[in-house]
């Protein structure tokens, strides 16, 4: 196997909003944030569902993994109902190993809703379910030694057994690589994200707010420094600007793909790690991966939600 994601099952459902929706409710655009049951349901009462998909950060990425013809499996904890089921089927559909027997749980699968806005933007509101319960028995030792890279994100890391989950893979995995996933789960996060970052992760991925809030810095030329002085792979994505990669003393820019009709910015992250993941198992350059990264999201970014086909 090519690569293991190990990330937060979540099934995403996909609504369109007016702005005013967000200022309402009291969401801060662009943002994902964490929320109960009940506000959930509160939250999706009055709206038009366009879409229901298996997603999750990390699952997005493997699903785009597969859609390249790569052999690759995701761990990721469901309850034994009807989301769950679901989950799984949509995963399994995508020619994704699923390496995780469901059963009954006490809270329900986890579900996140994604409000579109009319200029693309997306803001999540995540009930996490039993997706955030994930545990070191959750973790299959077989999967992550048959696999050649492990694939995790930040938003999985939490304190108690997440986190013994996420210390099990490291452990046991060929290589790590790992997306910081959003802005205040590296703010939550930062002392334990920055001792993986630079001494437990072979590749990280992210973006540029992301990598500037890690190193306490405003000035992306220290970001540089730092990529370098730590010598692992650091892969940024930078908006109009771009993407890049750090490693050691190589510096790789990729410019973005001009003229799109972007309809949905909902998983151009998670497609670019897809398609710089590709490049790299496949042993592309570090240039051709970037390119295969932006390829991946300039696709995802002009159709609604965040799967390809």
């Amino acid at each position: 196997m090519k690569v293991l994601g190990i990330g937060n099952a979540i099934v995403d459902v996909i609504c369109k909003v007016e702005e005013s929706f967000i200022i309402d409710n009291n969401l801060i655009k662009s943002t994902m944030k964490l929320v109960d049951e009940n506000e959930f349901k509160k939250l999706l009462s009055n709206l038009k569902i366009e879409e229901t998909i298996s997603g999750g950060s990390v699952a997005n990425s493997i699903v785009g993994l597969s859609y390249l013809g790569n052999n690759v499996g995701f761990i990721g904890k469901i309850n034994k109902d009807d989301l769950g089921n679901k989950y799984e089927e949509g995963l399994k559909k995508e020619k994704v190993k699923y390496f995780y027997s469901k059963k009954k749980e006490k809270l329900p699968t986890g579900t996140c809703l994604i409000l579109i806005t009319p200029d693309s933007e997306r803001t999540m509101c995540t009930f996490l379910g039993t997706a955030g319960k994930i545990n070191e028995n959750d973790v299959d030792v077989n999967a992550l030694k048959n696999s050649e890279i492990t694939f995790l994100e930040g938003y999985l890391w939490d304190e108690g057994d997440p986190k013994k989950a996420f210390n099990k893979a490291i452990q046991n995995s060929n290589k790590v690589a790992m997306s910081l996933s959003d802005l205040f789960c590296v703010e939550r996060h930062k002392t334990n994200f920055l001792d993986l970052v630079k001494n437990k992760l072979d590749i990280t991925f992210a973006n540029e707010q992301e990598i500037l809030s890690l190193i306490n810095s405003k000035n992306f030329n220290e970001v540089i420094d730092f990529g370098k002085q730590i010598g692992k792979l650091i892969v940024i994505t930078r908006g109009e600007k771009g993407s890049i990669a750090i490693y050691k003393d190589e510096i790789t820019e990729c410019n973005i793909q001009k003229n799109l009709k972007i309809v949905d910015l909902t998983g151009a992250g998670d497609l670019f790690a897809a398609g710089f993941l590709h490049g790299y198992i496949n042993n592309l350059s570090l240039e051709e991966s970037l390119k295969k990264g932006t390829d991946m999201s300039s696709k995802i970014i002009q159709k609604i939600g965040a799967r390809l086909n």
